[in-house]
């Protein structure tokens, strides 16, 4: 039997939600979202995780409301700064079982964490430090603030009551953050694959 898809437009369109047209500053915003979700896959997970769990808890949901609320964010916020700019060093092989093992890099080599495996003095010299890490240890750094701006608990806690140039500085800041870290990453991107970071290369 042949249906007449004519027929079933009526109840299409009862049933298909409309598309609701956005205002030019929710675009914006979401276009912000969505380039520092994908600018958080540069930093280490495990960091981004701790933070976005205890910033809601140590800022007592954005309120601060004691000196001590603050202080422990600016703890946090250190914190985690210092855990994206050390991770940054740190690498990851394979061993002869194909085994993951993770090391620190250093300027001899790489420092395997497992001091039970070791690597031929040659193999050891691709995982030797080298200056383009310090460059992506800082953007770390930077993209980490710029996700730290976005979180509305940590911006409630130190501007509770934004004037409309705070306002838009706080929604261009990470926005340009973002983009000038992202074309940074792919003209010089990273080879280290280390602690919370996507596994090691085959």
């Amino acid at each position: 039997m042949d249906f007449d898809v004519s027929t079933l437009q009526p109840l299409l369109e009862n049933v298909l939600p409309h598309k609701t047209t956005k205002t030019p500053a929710q675009k914006t915003m979401r276009k912000a979202f969505k380039g520092t979700a994908h600018l958080s896959k540069l930093l280490p997970t495990g960091t981004v995780l701790i933070f976005q769990t205890l910033s809601p808890l140590l800022t007592h949901q954005g309120q601060c409301q004691t000196i001590t609320n603050k202080a422990m964010t600016i703890g946090l916020l250190t914190l985690c700064s210092i855990s994206c700019f050390l991770l940054s060093f740190t690498d990851s092989f394979r061993d002869e079982r194909g085994k993951v093992r993770y090391g620190v890099a250093s300027m001899n080599g790489i420092w395997v964490m497992d001091a039970s495996v070791r690597l031929p003095a040659d193999e050891a010299e691709k995982y030797r430090l080298r200056f383009i890490d310090f460059i992506h240890a800082f953007m770390s750094i930077l993209v980490f603030m710029a996700i730290a701006l976005f979180d509305g608990s940590v911006v409630s806690c130190f501007v509770p009551k934004p004037s409309e140039d705070a306002k838009e500085l706080l929604m261009v800041l990470p926005v340009g953050i973002g983009l000038v870290c992202s074309l940074l990453f792919v003209a010089f991107p990273g080879q280290r694959h280390g602690i919370g970071f996507p596994l090691s290369r085959d």
